[in-house]
């Protein structure tokens, strides 16, 4: 059964997420990562490969992470020891240092007994699956094995969040100043980094969530727990709530009000933005089939095209790389600023956005308002065969049935689960009793039709 997953490694820490296991994936990623043009060419002008690890607080991270840089450090690369930092800034650092690869410790969202093993390549992008293919190959061959004076170096790479708060400050078109912020760092690895930055940006910052112990990381806070968020913007007369999950990759907001504003109000703002600054490319959004019909209608609107990937934030920035597109993102947070970082940067999202309320004197509901949000209800019908969700004939004709009823003011979408026998079927609607009616009357079909 294939370890890498829709997004690097993960699982149980000492389930299956052992520190053996930690070690070999180091190991072989030294082994395939050292192949490349450029490794070779620092081999021969006498250098060794160097690669940034980081992590967030969660406490399996300690002995994970410690294991990453004992199998890289074997392997005879020279690791930094970035310490915990969120998942951009490991990505920024590789390319800052022009390090030739990466690795996080972090599982994101998940609770804290959970976590992962994410790889970068050099410039701090993600492998490509073909690339991870080899790497968990190369586990069960030779390893490189150095000695003496060959073998790698472990140092604390001291400066690095103060790199990665320059960079994220340098790309600001606005300062922040006489806003009220309030950050939900997820007791994760946004805790030390994103309220200095916004301080430094010029805002007054109010911190929730930002007391990591190991144990609590995503735990009641951060963005999968948004409630927490609102009632402390609206009690402390916030302008704006900014949050974070554990790895800090993704951003969500509230208003004054206490409105939750999602990724693809978060993408409809900026898009607008940038494509009024120049900024943005070929005034184009890319964004996933799961993005509010909102959001489409609000571009159409702007003159802003939207190109539509698969869900999965590497498949957004497959779309984005391949036609040079600058902002493209999902609706859980996953914003990528491509003229400024290689993945998901919940911390330069939170920035820009307050940053456009501060250019701009309007209020994050003002700037939200230029897109409306359908309803969505999603129904994730389990126990069915997913192979047939695209060719049974009854089944497309109720979609088509639904699609007809709801007409320019709705959409239906099923997606077949890619691992397990489930299908998603979700309706957007301009009634939420509308879409829930035509998503269950969908669901009962599903079931009947491709019950196992």
């Amino acid at each position: 059964m294939p370890i890498f997953g829709t997004d690097g490694v993960r699982g149980l820490a000492n389930g299956p997420l052992t520190a053996d296991l930690a070690l070999s994936l180091a190991q072989a990623t030294a082994v395939v990562l050292g192949q490349g043009r450029s490794a070779e060419a620092r081999r021969a002008a006498g250098k060794r490969l160097t690669a940034v690890v980081a992590r967030d607080p969660r406490v399996s991270g300690e002995f994970l992470s410690a294991a990453v840089e004992a199998g890289l450090a074997s392997s005879g690369v020279d690791v930094f020891d970035a310490g915990v930092l969120p998942t951009p800034a490991a990505a920024f650092l590789i390319a800052d240092i022009d390090a030739d690869f990466g690795v996080m410790v972090s599982a994101s969202h998940n609770p804290a007994p959970d976590n992962g093993i994410k790889i970068f390549a050099r410039g701090g992008v993600k492998l490509p699956d073909v690339v991870e293919g080899r790497i968990e190959a190369a586990m069960a061959g030779e390893k490189l094995l150095p000695t003496g004076a060959a073998v790698g170096r472990i140092r604390r790479f001291a400066d690095a969040e103060d790199r990665y708060v320059v960079h994220l400050l340098g790309s600001l078109p606005h300062r922040l100043d006489g806003l009220h912020v309030v950050i939900d760092c997820a007791h994760g690895a946004a805790s030390g980094v994103s309220p200095e930055t916004f301080r430094d940006a010029g805002a007054r910052v109010t911190v929730i969530g930002a007391d990591p112990d190991g144990l609590n990381i995503n735990d009641g806070v951060g963005s999968t727990h948004l409630d927490v968020l609102a009632e402390a913007v609206v009690r402390h007369g916030a302008h704006v709530g900014i949050a974070h999950d554990g790895d800090a990759d993704r951003c969500l907001a509230i208003d004054a009000d206490g409105n939750v504003v999602d990724g693809d109000q978060i993408m409809a703002i900026l898009a607008v933005s940038m494509k009024s600054r120049g900024h943005l490319k070929d005034d184009t959004l890319v964004a996933t089939v799961m993005s509010n019909l909102g959001l489409h209608r609000a571009m159409a609107a702007h003159g802003i095209h939207v190109e539509t990937t698969a869900v999965g934030d590497r498949y957004v920035l497959e779309r984005m790389n391949e036609g040079g597109f600058s902002l493209g993102g999902e609706q859980s947070g996953h914003v990528i600023m491509s003229e400024f970082a290689t993945t998901g940067d919940g911390l330069l999202t939170g920035l820009h956005l307050v940053a456009e309320m501060a250019r701009t004197g309007k209020s994050l509901g003002e700037l939200a308002s230029i897109m409306t949000v359908y309803p969505q209800v999603l129904i994730n019908v389990k126990g069915v065969d997913r192979t047939l969700a695209a060719t049974d004939e009854v089944v497309q004709d109720a979609v088509a049935r639904a699609t007809a009823t709801l007409g320019v003011s709705g959409r239906v979408l099923l997606r077949p689960s890619g691992t397990e026998q489930l299908v998603r079927v979700m309706v957007e609607a301009a009634s939420e009793d509308e879409a829930r009616h035509h998503a269950e009357t969908l669901a009962d079909v599903v079931r009947d039709r491709l019950a196992l």
